[in-house]
């Protein structure tokens, strides 16, 4: 096993590319990562180990998967490309501790690692689906320790995104609400095959401790998505869009700012999570909306 060219380097993905006319699929996002340092720094920052179960989403043709086996105690890569399974479990064959199922993850089923004790999620995610698998991971019933994966560049500013800054927005808060969010690896472009358009970074997303859920979180997300309705615009004038223009729900709205401690001039990039939940219970408080 020793004298064969890991995986991920840019020669034996070529031969492996060329040994099963593989081509990247832009239909699902696919970019064959070629640079075996930044695969290691991945598994050395997830801080895999001997006890770990790690769920790896889209192995490709395992270049990943491979430096997980190597630290991990057991790997479970998720494909969704059916074309792809013969060539992992070629490639794969020497890693007994991996297991490859050819399914989607937004329609895996979790229950199979209800036992794991150390379970974390590592990934390459494609760019188009990144979000929708975040939320799908967060708001599944898996008990992992973290979640460390591979996206577009300005969609992790995104993601780790202070108050204030330009960047923030509805999925910055979205995501920390349940998560710590640190960006652990910038990716340059250079390191995939074929190269993409844009440079990735490798986001860690870790549980916060002692978590407890805003009692009426559909509430507080739509209050949310209201406030970045129209970025340049008040918080104001955006729940005014949200709720309805009139004098009645102008008065509420305000009162129920000013009852938060801002300015009537602020704008919802300037709210933390915490103010938003207060916002959410002053404006119940105030009448214009039920947060049942």
């Amino acid at each position: 096993m020793n004298d064969i060219p890991a995986i991920g380097s840019p020669i034996r993905t070529r031969a492996i590319l060329n040994e099963y006319d593989l081509h990247a699929s832009k239909r699902l996002g696919q970019n064959f990562l070629i640079d075996l340092n930044v695969l290691q720094e991945i598994v050395q920052g997830a801080a895999i180990g001997p006890d770990d179960t790690v769920i790896e989403i889209g192995p490709g043709i395992g270049s990943l998967t491979e430096q997980l086996a190597k630290a991990a105690k057991q790997v479970v890569a998720y494909e969704i490309d059916k074309k792809l399974i013969p060539i992992l479990s070629e490639t794969l064959r020497p890693y007994k501790n991996v297991k490859i199922v050819n399914r989607d993850i937004l329609k895996a089923d979790f229950s199979i690692f209800a036992k794991n004790q150390s379970l974390k999620i590592v990934a390459n995610l494609p760019y188009y689906i990144t979000t929708p698998i975040l939320f799908y991971l967060l708001n599944s019933s898996l008990n992992f320790k973290s979640v460390t994966v591979m996206m577009q560049k300005e969609v992790a500013a995104r993601l780790q995104a202070g108050v204030g800054s330009k960047d923030y927005g509805e999925l910055s808060l979205a995501i920390q609400y349940r998560v710590n969010v640190e960006i652990i690896l910038p990716v340059t472009r250079k390191s995939f095959m074929p190269s993409p358009n844009v440079d990735s970074a490798v986001v860690q997303l870790t549980p916060k401790e002692n978590f407890q859920s805003f009692p009426h979180e559909e509430a507080l997300f739509k209050i949310i998505k209201a406030s970045f309705a129209h970025r340049r615009k008040s918080l104001v004038n955006n729940l005014l869009y949200y709720f309805g223009k009139n004098d009645e729900n102008r008065t509420k709205i305000e009162r129920s700012i000013s009852e938060t401690g801002f300015d009537l001039n602020i704008r919802g990039e300037r709210l933390t999570l915490e103010n938003y939940e207060q916002l959410v219970n002053n404006l119940s408080e105030n009448m214009i909306f039920s947060k049942e």
